[in-house]
């Protein structure tokens, strides 16, 4: 399981970041993986790699600027206890093929829902532009909400669904449908809202926003019982019920936390912390920091 929690900015706030991302990765301890850096194929592009054998470049979160002139962001999360006929694809080049790949997001959802042959997923997509120049205002400061906003689609093939989000609201996504959202997702969303609300302000203290935000992946409170979570999970429900999945002497939980920033001048901050070893109670992590302007 895996859980996503995404704010991009319409305009209406004064706050200095168009974009505030904070995810948590579950994944089997034991899975090969990449952390997070510039793809080898195209250095505009960051994000983990999966290295599974077969499943080798896959990715679950990535950001890039291809082509240029756009900010791409894919997440992808599985959609648990969905079961699909003809799966022959694995569900790793889905955020892949978007970054690297020319259509803008609409396009390639209804493109990836045409020739479906996926297990069940939930894609989100965030597309950014970098082109347009804030307008002046009289008093010469720079109107921001000239190049706020964007466009974040949900979509989904467990059903069939491409659904566009509100920019300029928190948004919490799960391993569940939009419209039975899990507890943790519902209530996770409450808490990035009001991080969003009190940080994203002029002149804030970012290394406290990006704690802030890791505190709220770290969170091992179990908001159970969950019916739907109960259904899709059943006697595993409760060990997945937190935002911070850690198994007693298990083999999954949440191995990776990752905040990414965007500010109005297409700044972008990508903090990512990686569980070194197999025990999430004992074991060290390992931050990654990069910093990149897109244009």
């Amino acid at each position: 399981m895996c859980i996503l929690f995404v704010y991009v900015d319409d305009g209406s706030m004064a706050g200095p970041y168009r974009l505030i991302l904070a995810s948590n990765r579950d994944e089997f301890y034991a899975r090969p993986a990449k952390t997070a850096a510039p793809w080898e194929e195209n250095e505009r592009i960051i994000g983990g790699r999966d290295m599974e054998p077969g499943r080798e470049g896959g990715t679950w979160l990535a950001i890039g600027n291809h082509p240029i002139g756009r900010i791409k962001l894919g997440a992808l999360l599985n959609v648990t206890g969905e079961n699909k006929a003809n799966v022959t694809n694995g569900r790793g080049p889905i955020v892949v093929n978007f970054l690297t790949g020319e259509l803008p997001s609409r396009k390639y959802s209804e493109a990836l829902l045409a020739k479906d042959n996926f297990g069940a997923f939930n894609f989100v997509s965030i597309e950014l532009d970098t082109t347009k120049e804030p307008n002046k205002q009289v008093d010469g400061s720079e109107d921001v909400s000239s190049r706020a906003g964007g466009t974040v689609l949900h979509t989904s093939n467990a059903p069939h669904s491409i659904e566009r989000c509100t920019a300029g609201d928190a948004l919490g996504f799960g391993n569940s449908t939009l419209q039975k959202p899990l507890q943790k997702v519902c209530r996770g969303r409450e808490q990035f809202a009001e991080v969003v609300r009190r940080r994203n302000v002029p002149f804030t203290d970012k290394d406290a926003l990006v704690d802030e935000l890791m505190q709220l992946l770290k969170s091992d409170v179990r908001h159970f019982p969950d019916p739907e979570l109960t259904r899709r999970a059943g006697q595993h429900a409760e060990f997945l019920s937190s935002i911070n999945v850690r198994i007693p002497n298990g083999s999954y939980g949440s191995r990776t936390r990752t905040v990414i920033l965007v500010d109005h001048e297409n700044h972008m901050e990508f903090i990512e912390e990686t569980l070194i070893g197999t025990d999430p109670f004992a074991g060290e992590w390992n931050r990654t920091r990069m910093e990149r302007v897109f244009s």
